[in-house]
């Protein structure tokens, strides 16, 4: 399984980065540097064919504009491992985007991340993931009300994760509007 997610600017990537090693330092919470990039994953999927794939995205991306995203708050999905995250707003062209990969890498793959459907889909940028408990929960959040996070992010790329031993680490990148591969 892999991700197709976009890569956040820099002053959103330092952002996170800083508080994820604040979370870390402060309560040991690390998990969320499986992926050691913070990001915006847009769906996962199996993908049989990856050579068309990489075209697919190639020209995806041509095709595709910057956008522009504002967060707002924070948010968790609640479980014996809650994850603690960052809401992104949907937009139409972040909606529009995500819905034409959805559609178009569905064809594409043999599986397809069930809460990336365009109507289950929460966008969000990870703070705190698989080493959360529910007890340690209330003090991660009241430290967490120190900080704003109403925030604008502009995305330019669409980059591919990929399972690598216990990390997800960038396959390949595309940035949006030009014909390179990004490293």
């Amino acid at each position: 399984m892999i991700a197709i997610a976009s890569l956040l600017d820099q002053n959103a990537s330092d952002r996170v980065t800083d508080l994820t090693n604040k979370l870390e330092t402060k309560f040991g919470l690390s998990g969320v540097k499986i992926t050691p990039y913070p990001h915006l994953t847009l769906l996962t999927a199996e993908m049989p064919d990856m050579e068309e794939f990489k075209e697919y995205l190639e020209l995806t991306c041509l095709e595709s504009r910057k956008i522009t995203v504002r967060t707002t708050g924070l948010g968790i999905f609640p479980g014996q491992k809650p994850v603690v995250f960052i809401p992104v707003l949907r937009t139409l062209p972040l909606n529009e985007l995500h819905a034409r990969l959805h559609r178009d890498v569905s064809e594409m793959s043999s599986e397809m991340g069930v809460f990336y459907n365009p109507n289950l889909w929460l966008p969000h940028i990870s703070l705190a993931l698989g080493d959360t408990t529910p007890e340690i929960l209330g003090p991660v959040l009241a430290f967490l009300c120190d900080y704003n996070f109403n925030w604008e992010i502009t995305l330019d790329n669409l980059t591919i994760l990929q399972k690598c031993g216990n990390y997800f680490l960038k396959d390949d990148a595309y940035h949006f509007g030009r014909r390179e591969l990004i490293s």
